[in-house]
């Protein structure tokens, strides 16, 4: 029971402490440079929507009015939208608009796919429907493929948090700020293992087809440019901003999903989880011990548990643990003011692991495609149809 307790411990901190510090230290020690400058590459914007005719209007004005003054076309790929999408986007009306229908909602990733194909210019820049890009984002962006070696580049996302409940504020906020840390540790002295799907961009002769149905298209594709002997950076003035679920039980969902698709890159891509991943220690660190974690909590209580008999020490450390998840447990069904912004940190910490073990049983155990327990949809896909329109003067 002592060495399950000491290797659980061990796990736990090196997880949320002893890797960041390594790669913070790596990332001091040993920096990568890479070129910036002021280049004007022509960029291909592709966004896939399903359903979302409400948001169209201010976001096709949003990316029409951009500042970066090389964009080439607008590509908006309709993922089998049933709300009005497509037909709105066929009214439409601009020379570096083009809308791709698919009659079947089949994904995000096959939307993208769609969008990749129909893309002509140097960079494809991939965007969400909801973020917000602020002025020149766009030329930071872009300046970074000044260095021959970069294929991929991501923006700094910020996180607007109005009337969020606590625990989601701690997401949104300290666990948000703490993953972006890491990343741009990462970023300095390598490649990070993932980015914000939301916005970032690539080369697009290192474009790689994503496999049909992956949710997490935001590490399948940086890790394919990565593999190819190519860096992805962050860029620190590059500023978009969006905006996380409002309440934790949301966010739970959205975490769910997330961490499930974990599990299904490791599944459609197993090289990644290989040495011919050329970040598969930092993957490895910052990926998979995370969905490890939940289980080392478990195995650190209760040989804990057992052993508080035997010393003060342990039985100290059983109190605290059980304080601790008392305190979170609290925080998350008993929204007192106070208690529940103090609860918050450890609420946010209980609500990602819980997810993390929901994660691994949705993986294991959902029927039909894995991206539709975010939509609910029918589980029933049938193969994607394509009709595409070139929206003219």
């Amino acid at each position: 029971m002592r060495i399950i307790f000491w290797l659980s411990l061990a796990g736990i901190l090196y997880t949320y402490a002893g890797y960041p510090i390594v790669i913070w230290m790596l990332s001091r020690l040993r920096p990568k440079p890479w070129a910036v400058s002021p280049i004007f590459p022509s960029v291909s914007i592709v966004m896939a929507v399903h359903n979302g005719v409400m948001m169209l209007p201010g976001k096709i004005e949003h990316m029409l009015g951009l500042d970066y003054p090389n964009i080439k076309e607008i590509i908006i790929v309709s993922d089998g939208s049933t709300d009005g999408t497509a037909e709105y986007l066929s009214h439409q009306r601009h020379p570096r608009l083009t809308a791709i229908i698919l009659d079947e909602h089949s994904g995000k990733a096959v939307a993208v796919n769609a969008g990749m194909a129909k893309a002509t210019a140097d960079v494809i820049l991939f965007l969400d429907i909801r973020p917000e890009i602020w002025p020149r984002a766009i030329q930071h962006l872009v300046s970074n493929f000044a260095d021959p070696q970069v294929g991929c580049v991501a923006g700094e996302l910020i996180l607007r948090m109005d009337s969020h409940d606590g625990a989601s504020a701690a997401v949104s906020g300290l666990y948000w700020r703490y993953e972006e840390w890491i990343r741009t540790c990462e970023s300095i002295c390598g490649s990070p293992v993932g980015v914000y799907g939301g916005f970032y961009a690539i080369r697009r002769a290192l474009a790689v087809p994503q496999p049909a149905g992956i949710i997490l298209d935001d590490m399948f594709q940086p890790l394919s440019i990565i593999r190819q002997g190519y860096r992805s950076v962050l860029d620190a003035h590059a500023y978009v901003y969006d905006t996380w679920p409002k309440k934790i039980e949301v966010e739970f969902q959205r975490k769910v999903r997330t961490l499930a698709g974990n599990f299904q890159l490791f599944q459609l891509a197993p090289w990644t989880l290989t040495p011919r991943n050329p970040v598969f220690f930092q993957l490895v660190s910052h990926k998979v011990m995370r969905l490890v974690v939940p289980y080392l909590l478990i195995l650190l209580f209760v040989s804990t548990l057992v052993l508080s008999g035997s010393s003060r020490f342990y039985a100290a450390f059983a109190v605290f643990q059980i304080a601790g998840w008392l305190i979170a447990i609290t925080g998350l069904y008993y929204r007192i003011p106070v208690l529940h912004r103090i609860a918050a940190p450890a609420s946010a910490l209980l609500v990602l692991k819980a997810a993390a073990v929901a994660g691994l049983y949705r993986f294991l155990f959902t029927r039909g495609p894995l991206w539709k327990i975010w939509t609910f949809d029918d589980p029933k896909m049938g193969a994607a149809t394509t009709k595409t329109v070139v929206l003219k003067p």
